[in-house]
């Protein structure tokens, strides 16, 4: 089907998704913060207008996400989203009227420049269209005993780097599994139509964890700077979607000598990130 439309939907989604992180973040930072994992932060957000826009731009990355899940393969889509960190700090920088810095730039151009030579010499392909029940049991309980297991070990961490990080990892298997269940879901309707989208358990399985993404994500950022959590969901989310696509839709990448250049691009892209989140511009104060 080629590679043009999967990545022109997974750009407009990383963007919607980099402007959800920018509101959301200023909402999150609004309410009081809280040591334990608590529903009721959703009943605080609900009442700022600034939250609500920031998941009606949830909505909007959840329908590209949709449709570039549809047309192209899991390991592709997903480390696009590597873009929503650069595209998030320029959001935030226009935002609050203060220009990135010079090294900021180069951290961006680092992060793009990473991606893209680590797709091309990956070039993420192939793979099967269906997963089969087997193969999704143990897929599930893997990353349900991860995000559990990273949830309570930063819930029981003070507000810092560490709670950040964990619960920023435990959001990004999240994330990456929400990504994996919606691919299927998307075959599901594009095989029986609507019907079958509805009553496939596929559906219902990537909303629940989609949800529990969205509370991870806002106990995230309220537990800590934006330097541990924003590494740990940006860069988790892609690694985690990678072995998914290759562990269950069998994608395929390239290895032998093409490993040298994906490597590369990899660092590139680390760098980057780590650059970005540890000068990044405040969402709250603008510094």
């Amino acid at each position: 089907m080629g590679v043009v439309l999967p990545v022109l939907f997974a750009f407009v989604a990383a963007f919607s998704n980099a402007l959800a992180t920018v509101l959301q973040r200023r909402a999150a930072l609004s309410v009081p913060q809280s040591r334990g994992f608590r529903l009721s932060l959703i009943a605080d957000l609900l009442r700022r207008p600034v939250w609500l826009a920031g998941m009606l731009a949830v909505i909007v990355a959840g329908v590209g996400q949709a449709a570039a899940l549809a047309t192209g393969p899991l390991s592709l889509v997903q480390p696009l989203f590597v873009l929503e960190l650069p595209l998030a700090l320029l959001l935030a920088s226009l935002m609050t009227g203060r220009s990135l810095p010079a090294g900021m730039w180069a951290a961006v151009a680092a992060v793009v420049t990473g991606l893209g030579v680590a797709l091309a010499s990956a070039d993420p392909a192939g793979g099967r269209e269906q997963v089969s029940l087997a193969r999704w049991v143990p897929a599930l309980a893997a990353s349900a005993a991860a995000a559990v297991l990273l949830a309570g070990a930063g819930l029981r961490r003070p507000v810092g780097k560490a709670r950040a990080g964990c619960l920023g990892t435990a959001t990004a298997v999240c994330y990456a599994l929400t990504a994996a269940l919606m691919k299927d879901a998307m075959r599901v309707l594009d095989d029986d139509g609507v019907t079958g989208f509805l009553t496939a358990w596929q559906t219902y399985a990537f909303a629940a964890a989609g949800v529990a993404a969205v509370l991870l994500l806002e106990h995230a950022m309220q537990g800590g700077p934006l330097v541990a959590s924003q590494p740990a969901l940006t860069l988790g989310d892609a690694t985690v979607s990678l072995l998914l696509g290759v562990l269950l839709y069998q994608e395929h990448i390239r290895t032998g000598w093409w490993l040298a250049p994906q490597v590369l691009g990899v660092a590139l892209v680390v760098t980057g990130v780590l650059v970005l989140a540890r000068r990044g511009v405040d969402l709250r104060t603008g510094r």
